[in-house]
């Protein structure tokens, strides 16, 4: 399945994983087992997580910590694969 038909059924996803200020490591079990069960699962970075970061960092170090793909990020919201 391609990058592009992954982002049109992303777009209809519910965020069901969020970032907050304990950062990308409080996140990681929960967002593995998530992405055991779903084929996408959609994040939202929110403020207290950013700090000095952008979304597209933080969701990379996300994908990296799971062994997932980073598929798209669009504003404080990425969709792993």
């Amino acid at each position: 399945m391609s990058d592009q038909e992954l982002r049109k059924e992303a777009h209809d996803l519910d965020v069901t994983v969020w970032v907050g200020k304990k950062g990308v490591d409080a996140v990681v079990d929960e967002t593995s087992d998530q992405l055991d069960d779903a084929k996408l699962v959609k994040v939202k970075f929110l403020r207290a997580a950013r700090g000095g970061t952008t979304t597209e960092e933080l969701a990379e170090e996300l994908a990296d910590a799971v062994g997932a793909d980073l598929i798209e990020t669009r504003g404080n919201t990425a969709v792993l694969h």
